[in-house]
């Protein structure tokens, strides 16, 4: 069995992407809540959200 000790987010990210869209019309979510779910470890962890980072 091999184990590896490292993990990737950006590969499993545009599925748990589909998954929060499809649980976003479940729930009824707004677009705008459903952009900041999907992007908020882009916008606030990363600090990314600032007009000078572009």
């Amino acid at each position: 069995m091999v184990m590896c000790n490292e993990c990737y987010p950006k590969y499993p990210k545009p599925i748990i992407d589909e998954i929060d869209r499809v649980l976003a019309r479940h729930y009824g979510f707004t677009d705008e809540e459903l952009d900041f779910i999907i992007n908020y470890d882009i916008k606030y962890r990363m600090g990314r959200d600032t007009e000078d980072d572009a």
